[in-house]
C-alpha cells in the first residue's frame, strides 16, 4: 500500500478517495479520527491519509488527483432545464445524465 494524499480536512481526504474510487482505484482512508487529538499530537500525525491498496495504482492515482478541474460552459438539463456546472455529469435536481451531443 502507498499513501497518495493527506490533509487535515477529512472532507478533502474523502473527496480524493471518491475521485480515485470512481476511476477504479481501490483505496483506504487512515487516521480519520485523529483530528480530535490536534494539539496533543504533532500536526503531521493528525492528517487523514488516502492510501492505494495496490502499489502499482499509485502513479495513476497521483495523475487523477492532479487532473485539472473540468472547464467549459454550464449546461442545462434536457429534462428539467436546471443549470449545472461543467464538472457535473448528472443533474442534481432530477438525476438525468448529461447528454454529450446535440439533443
Amino acid at each position: 500500500m502507498k499513501r497518495v494524499y493527506s490533509s487535515h480536512n477529512l472532507v478533502l481526504a474523502h473527496h480524493a478517495r471518491n475521485l480515485l474510487e470512481a476511476e477504479g482505484i481501490e483505496t483506504e482512508v487512515r487516521n480519520q479520527m485523529l483530528s480530535s487529538a490536534m494539539g496533543e499530537l504533532p500536526p503531521a500525525e493528525c492528517q487523514a491519509e488516502v492510501w492505494v491498496v495496490t502499489d502499482e495504482d499509485a502513479p495513476r492515482a497521483f495523475g487523477v488527483l492532479r487532473r485539472p478541474a473540468p472547464a467549459g460552459p454550464d449546461w442545462n438539463c434536457a429534462d428539467c432545464g436546471e443549470s449545472s456546472g461543467p464538472q457535473f455529469t448528472q443533474c442534481w435536481k432530477c438525476g438525468t445524465l448529461r447528454r454529450s451531443g446535440p439533443p
